[in-house]
């Protein structure tokens, strides 16, 4: 009786078509295999621009200093600090996918595991750069790293929570570079025995370290992923949470509140969640891969966006209900006159802000609207613009106004080259993401493979004729012994 109830039959198939394990191969390892397509030339010629200018812009700012940045005296953190947040955030959903997912053996990660977990090792790699840059000597970087004995009585101030950041966000990459790399070793070697050509199968043959497929390696491998798997589903919920200390261990008004650490990391997931639809919408297209990432893994990853979208819209209720029952005169000032406030500088960015994250994800209630595609598409990047608008408000919006109206700045706004430096990290980004598709299977093919006999299309139609088969043999036997 145990095969009549394997999988349940209400759940759409996670696997499109008649796929056998042969044919599961060959669409993953196609767009591999294949010349690159104009698009994706394109795309990748875009990034490569992007992150030329991004460099340029970065030389521009150690050969002149944080001068040629429009920081003054109130505004001390920019463009720079809100986007490292918001690169960190995006990092966020590609490590709860592989980690938290897989401990609670959710099938439809399947699907979107590898380009998550992609997605969260080049957001790291943007968002390390900001904290390193805004330094101005860049040269002196390596005095945040805690290492003893050379240094005499110069230690790092351990109490300071950029320190933190620098344990977290090392620690975070490492973890998710470990998840990332066991979980391809299968795939390179499927792409390493297929190779025709000499460079490929040296290329994949070194970086599949011998893999061969034999009991003993799956063993490890499965084990190897329990135990990452373990490892960071904390970090899931620490990095974001001392990334928001970087605030709430201050004195300033609109920082320092306890909410900060659940709201920082449900904002985080949020918007990573929306940055792996955004990539996976376009991936699935372009590299013909629908019967992978389906309809279904689009619907669930829509429900993760409308639940987070809602904690995060709480939290900004709570803010402004405890600037308003705390009765401080200048928390009350940071929430109501500063940013809650049309006629002030920046009112408008508050606004972009609680429509983009908490108005329109709600559309996503309704289950016509989860799975349609093009809402999809242009939802995931307005919630990445308002959480983009999230953290600005956070960062800019608590410091341009100072205690002394004597000291407030004049309106603060980017200059080409802040924005150059962020314009650099989405080239940064997606580069390294078109290497990433043109040269590893972007979906687990080993994986896919695993849940194909529970949740393929295939398995699901004959299902329910396997069941009544099982039925009647068992009221055969049953009858039979009943008779008896």
């Amino acid at each position: 009786m145990a095969l009549l109830r394997y999988e349940s039959q209400v759940r759409p198939p996670l696997v499109s078509g008649d796929k056998d394990y042969h044919q599961v191969t060959e669409d993953i390892c196609r767009p591999v295999e294949a010349k690159p397509s104009r698009l994706w030339w394109i795309g990748f010629i875009i990034s490569v621009a992007l992150l030329l200018f991004g460099i340029f812009s970065v030389a521009m700012e150690v050969t002149y200093g944080v001068g040629q940045w429009n920081l003054n005296k109130t505004v001390g953190w920019g463009w720079d600090i809100t986007n490292f947040v918001w690169w960190v955030g995006i990092g966020h959903a590609g490590t709860l996918i592989s980690a938290i997912l897989l401990l609670f053996r959710q099938g439809w990660r399947t699907g979107v595991n590898r380009a998550a977990e992609a997605m969260t090792i080049f957001a790291v790699m943007c968002a390390g750069q900001f904290p390193i840059w805004h330094m101005g000597r860049v040269w002196d970087a390596f005095f945040v790293l805690p290492y003893p004995n050379t240094r005499g009585p110069l230690w790092v101030n351990f109490n300071s929570p950029l320190l933190w950041d620098v344990f977290a966000i090392s620690t975070y990459f490492t973890v998710s570079l470990l998840f990332w790399y066991s979980g391809l070793i299968p795939d390179i070697a499927t792409l390493r025995d297929r190779a025709k050509k000499k460079w490929r199968k040296m290329f994949y043959g070194v970086a599949s370290f011998g893999w061969t497929g034999s009991t003993k390696h799956w063993q490890r491998h499965e084990a190897l992923a329990l135990v990452l798997a373990g490892l960071a589903t904390p970090l899931v919920l620490s990095v974001h949470t001392i990334v928001s200390f970087d605030f709430a261990t201050s004195v300033i008004p609109g920082w320092h509140t306890t909410i900060f650490p659940p709201y920082f990391v449900a904002g985080a997931i949020f918007s990573g969640f929306a940055m792996v639809q955004t990539l996976l919408l376009v991936t699935r297209k372009v590299l013909k891969l629908e019967d992978y990432i389906t309809i279904e893994h689009i619907d669930v990853m829509n429900k993760v966006i409308v639940l987070t979208g809602s904690i995060v819209g709480i939290a900004y209720l709570t803010e402004l209900f405890m600037a308003w029952y705390s009765a401080v005169q200048y928390e009350n000032f940071a929430f109501f006159q500063s940013r809650a406030n049309l006629d002030s500088p920046y009112g408008w960015a508050y606004y972009i802000m609680m429509s983009c994250n908490v108005l329109f994800p709600q559309i996503f209630w309704i289950k016509k609207m989860r799975r349609n595609l093009a809402v999809t598409f242009f939802l995931s990047i307005l919630v990445n613009i308002g959480m983009w608008f999230e953290r600005f408000v956070i960062i800019v919006l608590s410091i341009y106004r100072d205690y002394l109206p004597s000291a407030w700045s004049t309106y603060y706004t980017p200059t080409i080259w802040e924005v150059g430096f962020y314009l650099g990290t989405f080239g940064l980004f997606f580069t390294c993401y078109f290497l990433f598709s043109k040269f590893f299977p972007v979906i687990a093919i080993a994986e896919i493979k695993h849940i194909l006999k529970q949740s393929g299309e295939n398995y699901k139609a004959n299902m329910g004729e396997l069941e009544t088969e099982s039925l009647d043999v068992f009221e055969e036997q049953h009858g039979h012994d009943h008779g008896a």
